[in-house]
């Protein structure tokens, strides 16, 4: 479970530990999150697992210190990412080049790269036991109705879908499903200032329910996909953003 010390990562890491697996929680620096997360895991068995996924061989160094952990890995969900912020908004007409270009790497090597290594050495992990599994991507609604302000990050979650579909297609004949999720705006900590202030209710009206998603929402979905039971549903990405997008 990548990008787990809080928000969506930690309801998914919560929603695994509930039906009785074993987490991997990987973190970047907020260690003391990620050991709250642990601390809320029932069960027991479960690892924590540092690693900045932008750098070079970090993706590999998590999946082995993982496997080294829990015994094997049977199920990665890709959710670590370089979210929008203020910090990072880039739109092409207001910033330089060498802000664009420092942007646009950063998300695209986290966001994207990054989940093609984990999801490559994971997948060699399965395949040389001779065991199935699961790859859920959490992508998002940006990917489809575009991200004006953070380009690198509509652009990055939209190739993370494709390198998804191309996936579930490679790895079917293993036995292995991948899947995604496309959430709209959530709820997390990190989101907690705008939905408090003048944006908030600008955020809830975009769905006809009045209201923002929530992390145990996208945990509930990601835990579905990677069950066995949705081994079907494999190359799938399943829409969570509260009827706020509608794709043909």
């Amino acid at each position: 479970m990548t990008g787990a010390s809080r928000g969506i990562g930690r309801a998914v890491a919560v929603a695994f530990a509930t039906a009785g697996d074993r987490v991997a929680v990987q973190y970047v620096s907020r260690r003391e999150d990620a050991e709250e997360t642990l601390r809320l895991l029932p069960g027991s068995g479960h690892v924590l697992v540092r690693g900045d996924l932008g750098e070079e061989g970090a993706p590999e160094q998590v999946v082995s210190e993982a496997v080294a952990g829990l015994g094997q890995v049977d199920v990665l969900v890709n959710n670590a990412a370089v979210a929008p912020s203020a910090a990072n908004r880039h739109p092409v007409a207001d910033v330089p080049l060498d802000a664009w270009r420092t942007v646009w790497r950063r998300m695209i090597d986290v966001n994207l790269l990054a989940a093609a290594d984990l999801t490559w050495a994971v997948a060699r992990h399965l395949v040389d036991r001779g065991a199935g599994g699961h790859v859920v991507n959490v992508g998002s609604r940006g990917a489809f109705r575009g991200e004006p302000e953070h380009p690198a990050y509509g652009a990055s979650k939209a190739a993370l879908h494709a390198f998804g579909q191309s996936m579930a297609v490679a790895l079917a004949p293993h036995g292995i499903s991948v899947t995604a999720v496309a959430p709209g705006f959530i709820a997390t900590e990190r989101q907690s200032a705008k939905l408090s202030g003048a944006e908030g209710d600008a955020l809830r009206a975009q769905s006809p329910f009045g209201r923002v998603g929530t992390a145990e929402e996208v945990a509930a979905a990601v835990h579905y996909l990677a069950s066995a039971e949705a081994t079907w549903a494999s190359g799938t990405i399943l829409d969570l953003n509260g009827a706020s997008h509608l794709r043909t």
